[in-house]
């Protein structure tokens, strides 16, 4: 499988999942199947809108792919008529979750990269690509986004991956091998952080 076939596969990954995750968003928010699908589709690819955009890369990504809309829009119909996937829990969004921040971080800074920016410049794209669509869901379902959450390792997950990625593909000279130890280190310190709690700051203890 050449390079190319491999970012479009991992692009297609991280819209399903944050689809996915956009999906049980909206159904707790009670939202009607129009809502289901607006937040999944900001959620996929609110991200990589904006990206797009400051980068001046036209046309944005899901209009060059038009196949992308139609796929969440199917998935939304689905959703919210399947009832058994109505009662998926709340916390099921966790893993889509990450799998999207880590498969848009990753994939925001190699796009960056290959339009000749800085690795610095690079990382802080590749956050806002994978972590905008995350805001965008919350805001609208009236929740604190996770970006913002005290009580979330998120964005700086996502810069540390970046890193790792950059990382590798100087240490390795295997751009494949690199976005692939970079989405796992992402996914796997996302969910290690939840499940420890580990945050960045914790608040003051009084005695």
């Amino acid at each position: 499988m050449h390079l190319p076939d491999i970012l479009y596969f991992l692009e297609t990954i991280g819209i399903i999942a944050f689809a996915i995750s956009g999906m049980i968003a909206a159904r707790k928010a009670n939202m009607d199947p129009v809502g289901i699908f607006t937040i999944a589709f900001v959620t996929a690819l609110g991200g990589g809108t904006l990206r797009d955009l400051i980068m001046d890369n036209h046309p944005v990504y899901w209009i060059r792919h038009e196949e992308m809309p139609i796929l969440i829009l199917l998935m939304a119909v689905v959703f919210s008529y399947y009832q058994r996937l109505g009662r998926i829990r709340e916390s099921f969004i966790l893993l889509p979750d990450a799998i999207g921040l880590a498969v848009f971080s990753i994939l925001g800074a190699q796009l960056a990269l290959d339009l000749g920016h800085s690795f610095f410049i690079a990382s802080l794209l590749g956050v806002m690509t994978g972590t905008f669509g995350g805001a965008l869901r919350d805001t609208l379902c009236n929740e604190v986004p996770f970006i913002f959450r005290k009580d979330q390792i998120y964005a700086s997950i996502a810069f540390a991956g970046c890193w790792v990625y950059f990382a590798c593909l100087w240490a390795l000279q295997n751009e494949t091998l690199a976005l692939g130890i970079g989405l796992l280190f992402i996914v796997a310190v996302r969910l290690l952080a939840v499940r420890f709690d580990i945050r960045l700051q914790r608040d003051a203890r009084t005695h």
